[in-house]
């Protein structure tokens, strides 16, 4: 059952209550039987499951980068493998 937060419109007291969601809203203040109006809050939010940024953007098994890894590291041997071009001229034979 969710809490809502009430305050009164004449002694600003303040509080909160459990009350379900067919439960009529209360109006009167119970210190000094005023008009009471209802507060809203923020409220937290937890994403849980795969499927959200937050748990796709972290480390781990992650297949979308290791490709990437992989690629680098093989065209980077490749490259080491070749013999760099030398700018000192070719000697006569």
């Amino acid at each position: 059952m969710p809490t809502y937060s009430y305050a009164c419109t004449e002694c600003d007291n303040r509080f909160d209550i459990v009350q379900s969601f067919t439960d009529d809203t209360l109006t009167v203040c119970p210190e000094c039987s005023g008009k009471l109006r209802k507060l809203f809050n923020s409220v937290g939010i937890v994403f849980k499951g795969s499927g959200f940024y937050r748990t796709d953007s972290r480390g781990g098994s992650s297949t979308a980068s290791e490709p990437a890894k992989k690629s680098e590291s093989s065209s980077t041997s490749s490259s080491s493998a070749a013999p760099a071009p030398s700018s000192a001229p070719a000697a006569a034979s």
